[in-house]
């Protein structure tokens, strides 16, 4: 786990000198970047959330665009259109900034739903259709989205479909009492301290984010017993009295996935059930659906994880 340790220890010390705290949001982040995955970012403004993509961008020297979205947001505007050429009459493609390598996609549930499935082939398939011609986008393509919780007025929940493109959704908190008096101390100076800290970065070779992947995919084990843990976690959401919607296979697949990353970032070549754990909530907390009488009832999603996890018998 040579690439991957290298890869997390220089980002995790990197960032660190620009956002304070909001340790469990990066390392999250790390498992999506390491497992190629979309990611959605929900918590209230002012908690970090841009800023830390900006800055992984920075530090993986990696193409980044951000689309800040609007009400009357069109698919083109994100996608790109042909436009055309009058000096010889013929169409040339305008790219949008769905071209990237790290696309930002600031409050994606006040875009409108016809553009929201513009995203979908992108997240899904890593490529693009525009007036019937296909363009591959970048073999670094990750969208990291961000949400509001707290405001409703002007927006659109996103749909199923939409929600399983994203391979986790980390909840952001506020930082502890700690960490913002360390955030307080920082910028005692004003905003001209962060600056700073981001002209003091060291970027790393995007080609180290393409080795640890590989670690991650090809190095990392699975014992049968923890295939088994796996599907029987994914299978209990689906027969949980609280839930109408379940875990789907795909889900079942993130889970594998992201517990191998999990295993890795911690310096190891197999999995254990405590990695499971560990990622099981930020890939299932958005995938499942809980039943109205559970929401009167005052249950949120992680509730309801965390008494399956419980209840999921652990391999010896």
């Amino acid at each position: 786990m040579e690439a991957v340790q290298q890869f997390v220890s220089q980002l995790r010390d990197q960032v660190s000198t620009v956002v304070v705290g909001q340790d469990d949001m990066l390392n999250q982040c790390l498992l999506g970047l390491l497992c190629k995955g979309h990611v959605l970012l929900e918590g209230v403004p002012g908690i970090a959330k841009t800023l830390t993509v900006k800055t992984l961008a920075r530090m993986l020297r990696l193409q980044f665009q951000r689309v800040q979205c609007t009400s009357d947001l069109m698919p083109a505007d994100i996608l790109g259109t042909n436009v055309l050429n009058m000096s010889n009459g013929s169409f040339q493609l305008h790219k949008g900034p769905i071209f990237t390598d790290l696309l930002l996609v600031d409050e994606v549930n006040r875009m409108p739903p016809r553009t929201q499935a513009a995203l979908l082939e992108s997240m899904e398939e890593q490529q693009v259709t525009i007036d019937g011609a296909r363009y591959p986008l970048s073999e670094f393509f990750n969208v990291f989205a961000t949400q509001n919780p707290v405001e409703f007025e002007g927006t659109y929940p996103l749909p199923e479909a939409q929600l399983d493109r994203f391979l986790l959704k980390i909840r952001v908190r506020y930082p502890t009492a700690e960490e913002e008096l360390r955030l307080l101390t920082k910028f005692k100076h004003g905003p001209d301290s962060r600056n700073l800290a981001e002209g003091q970065l060291h970027a790393l070779e995007p080609e180290l984010l393409n080795r640890a992947r590989e670690e991650v995919r090809t190095g990392v084990r699975v014992e049968e017993s923890l295939f088994s843990y796996i599907l029987a976690v994914g299978r209990q959401t689906r027969e949980w009295p609280s839930l109408s919607l379940g875990a789907s296979p795909r889900a079942v697949i993130s889970i594998l996935t992201t517990a191998k990353a999990a295993a890795a970032m911690d310096g190891r070549d197999y999995i254990i059930p405590d990695d499971v754990k560990t990622v099981a909530l930020p890939v299932l907390r958005h995938r499942i659906l809980l039943k109205p009488e559970a929401e009167l009832e005052g249950l949120t999603p992680d509730h309801i994880l965390s008494d399956v996890l419980r209840a999921v018998e652990i391999p010896k």
